[in-house]
């Protein structure tokens, strides 16, 4: 990766955040950079609270348990990687769905775009794969991060993924309104706003939109292809993610 490459998406992300008003320390090729203002992961930010450093350590039972996994049957280089929050791990059906591709899914549930950076090393690069799909950046914003930190955190998994992996592609898969979060709905119209126009500029970067799919003709929520926690795809909510990221998979002969 160039320097000319690094230094664009440096002041990309610096832009984003100047534009928006915000006061954040960022560096966009820093995995470990986090706004002061970060709420825990597992609970919304409380007016009073004292700021809550960023918790990797809560993953650390589910990621060594992906590598002991891998140890008993390991999967093959060269796949299809999908990694991000509970979306991608509730996938059950994944492989049925693409049948004909090498598909490993390493979703961890709760988790934000930063874990995905942080464990790359874990989860991410051992299978070596040549296109990778992030689903994540809700809790980011459930957690009370504003839409351009977020997408701050996206370039710089893309600038850690791209160092050591430079062919691989990768696709955000966008944030989607659910019923049981419906009043983030604006937050994550401008995430994926930010990141569509941000994997525009970048190489091997593309933007799997998914907004639409949970939201009727009348912008209202589509809770039948949720479970009962109005969060949560149900089977058909999967079918239809399935559409949406089968048109970006490789042609299979």
């Amino acid at each position: 990766m160039g320097r000319s490459t690094q230094a664009w998406r440096r002041s990309f992300g610096v832009n984003c955040l100047i534009a928006l008003g915000l006061a954040t320390c960022l560096a966009i090729g820093a995995a470990g950079c986090r706004s002061k203002s970060e709420a825990s992961p597992t609970t919304a930010p409380v007016a009073g609270d004292a700021p809550a450093p960023h918790d990797f350590a809560r993953w650390e039972k589910e990621i060594a348990a992906f590598e002991a996994a891998d140890k008993t049957s390991p999967p093959p280089k060269g796949g299809i990687l999908f990694t991000g929050s509970s979306v991608i791990r509730l996938w059950k059906t994944l492989q049925a769905d693409f049948p004909r591709h090498k598909v490993i899914n390493r979703g961890f549930g709760g988790s934000e775009i930063a874990d995905a950076t942080h464990f790359a090393d874990r989860i991410i690069f051992p299978y070596e794969p040549k296109q990778i799909f992030l689903r994540a950046g809700g809790n980011d914003i459930h957690n009370g991060r504003l839409p351009a930190e977020v997408a701050a955190d996206f370039a710089a998994f893309v600038n850690k993924v791209h160092q050591r992996l430079p062919t691989t592609e990768i696709y955000f898969i966008s944030t989607s309104p659910a019923p049981d979060r419906w009043g983030e709905t604006d937050k994550y119209r401008e995430l994926n706003k930010l990141i569509r126009e941000m994997a525009l500029q970048m190489p091997r970067v593309g933007f799997v939109n998914t907004f639409d799919m949970t939201i009727t003709s009348t912008g209202q929520a589509r809770t039948e292809i949720f479970v009962g926690d109005q969060l949560h795809f149900n089977e058909e909510g999967y079918k239809l993610l399935a559409e949406r990221v089968r048109p970006f998979l490789p042609v299979v002969k």
